[in-house]
């Protein structure tokens, strides 16, 4: 058993890693500044611990005693990273590495990070390895590649970090984010019966499954350290690298009856295939067991037993980009992303109890 800390524990893998982690009979804390904790889409565990902490103002004390971290709390995709550049920088750059130096000050042996795919940003059809030239094209891609190489420099015999470049993610959470591909689409699917893409959907995607993700992140943790030191894998698998329209399609597949077209070619430089040949053959005890179709199922049996609206759908706190501007606009937050006035309730107006009472019915299914 380990004593773990989850930075991001409230966010869409959080909330499944944490779950995972504490059925594998580890000691688990949260942290999470509360972003994103306003509703869930289905019930979710409780942590019996949760520091309401943003990372750049965690100290070296709120660290001591734990084994390892899973650092997971940054800002989470690239249209939210280009929508203020600076502060994208700040919390997913300056804020991780300082979250590491903090780590290594502690004693916290193990530091594993939340990277992501999206450093391949652009290329051809061949399959990128960990190894490959990186095409960072976005702010957010552009911040994991500078962690990953400074947190690689505060490696040592008593400091061992791990660095997962995960696929994009899909599948059921209770903290879902509906501005992710497959995710999007489904939810799509579920409210407006048609899938109506504004692209022509060649851009190449590898997807993984949020379980599959949450895995990968347990097999580092038990894993031993000389396999995992300052290890950069790929979370995924060979055989999900979608072109955007196949992704469209299998979803369409899956909620019947719902119509799929296509639009032009919109520029989106985007496109990359992934080779996940190293996490599959070197890190003990990983295989991804789900693909997107199952995934899709599985959110089409979610949407079905809670009668999901529309409403819920398109609720600012399951997209990132939505849900901060709202708290900007409020002033609940600074230009910095710091919480100024921070609101214990939901705020008057919103009517969530109305707008989540066909939700709430069928909870207690899930």
């Amino acid at each position: 058993m380990m004593k773990i800390l989850v930075t991001g524990s409230e966010g869409y893998i959080g909330s499944v890693l944490t779950e995972k982690l504490m059925a594998r009979g580890h000691q688990v804390q949260g942290l999470d500044t509360g972003y994103y904790s306003e509703v869930c889409l289905y019930p979710v565990g409780q942590l019996s611990r949760l520091l309401r902490k943003d990372v750049r103002e965690v100290v070296t004390n709120d660290l001591e005693g734990f084994d390892a971290v899973v650092h997971l709390a940054e800002l989470s995709n690239d249209p939210l990273g280009q929508h203020n550049p600076e502060t994208t920088y700040e919390i997913n750059h300056l804020g991780s590495v300082g979250l590491a130096r903090k780590c290594k000050e502690a004693g916290v042996r193990r530091f594993v990070y939340s990277s992501s795919c999206s450093v391949y940003g652009a290329g051809s059809d061949e399959l990128k390895t960990e190894e490959s030239t990186t095409a960072p094209q976005t702010a957010y891609a552009h911040c994991k590649l500078l962690v990953e190489r400074d947190v690689s420099a505060l490696a040592d015999s008593r400091f061992c970090p791990t660095f997962l470049r995960n696929a994009t993610a899909y599948g059921p959470s209770p903290r879902i984010r509906f501005d992710l591909v497959l995710n999007n689409l489904a939810g799509l699917a579920w409210t407006a019966g048609e899938i109506r893409m504004t692209s022509d959907g060649s851009p190449l995607r590898p997807l993984v499954h949020v379980e599959d993700i949450s895995e990968a992140f347990c097999c580092v943790l038990e894993a031993p350290e000389d396999v995992i030191h300052c290890q950069v894998f790929n979370v995924g698998d060979n055989r999900q690298n979608y072109r955007v329209r196949e992704i469209a399609d299998i979803v369409g597949g899956v909620f019947t009856g719902c119509n799929v077209t296509f639009g032009q070619n919109n520029g989106d430089k985007r496109s990359y295939r992934v080779c996940f040949d190293k996490i599959n053959s070197s890190l003990p005890g990983f295989r991804c067991r789900l693909d997107a179709r199952q995934g899709a199922a599985q959110l089409l049996l979610v949407f079905r037993q809670l009668k999901m609206s529309r409403e819920v759908f398109e609720f600012r706190t399951f997209t990132r980009l939505k849900q901060l501007e709202y708290l900007l606009g409020l002033s609940q937050i600074d230009s910095h992303f710091l919480w100024k006035n921070r609101s214990p309730e939901p705020t008057a107006g919103e009517g969530l109890s109305v707008l989540f009472a066909a939700t709430a019915a069928a909870r207690g299914s899930l």
